[in-house]
């Protein structure tokens, strides 16, 4: 049991590590280079697709099972999402002294990724 379910997250990590890849590839080509784009993007876009996951997993029925939860919530989602990209973001434009960017980056990832959770949590419950 502990092997399967170690196999469904390393699965799902592998996609959504290469999802993040293509995505952060995808911004800096097609988006100005002012922000950090491609981690705010996997960042809003995660938090709306586990808001839909955890939603999916625990309604009455319960649309996913217990084991499709872990290869997407845990395995994709956790591959996918960059937490500790963008603390490492926010802490390179605080020393670097761009505090405003800094702030404007740390306040919209937290309120847009909170948005997202609750419209992908919404979306699964209509």
């Amino acid at each position: 049991m502990l092997l399967r379910n170690l196999g469904l997250v390393v699965a799902g990590g592998a996609f959504g590590s290469g999802a993040r890849y293509l995505v952060a590839v995808f911004a800096e080509k097609a988006l100005p280079a002012s922000f950090f784009w491609g981690t705010f993007i996997v960042n809003v876009v995660g938090s709306a697709l586990l808001g839909a996951i955890a939603a999916a997993a625990t309604g009455e029925p319960a649309r996913l099972s217990p084991e499709l939860r872990l290869l997407l919530g845990t395995g994709v989602m956790g591959g996918f999402t960059t937490y500790s990209t963008f603390n490492a973001e926010v802490l390179k434009a605080l020393q670097a002294g761009a505090h405003v960017k800094a702030g404007v980056y740390l306040l919209a990832t937290v309120t847009v990724c909170l948005l997202g959770a609750w419209a992908g949590w919404a979306a699964v419950r209509a």
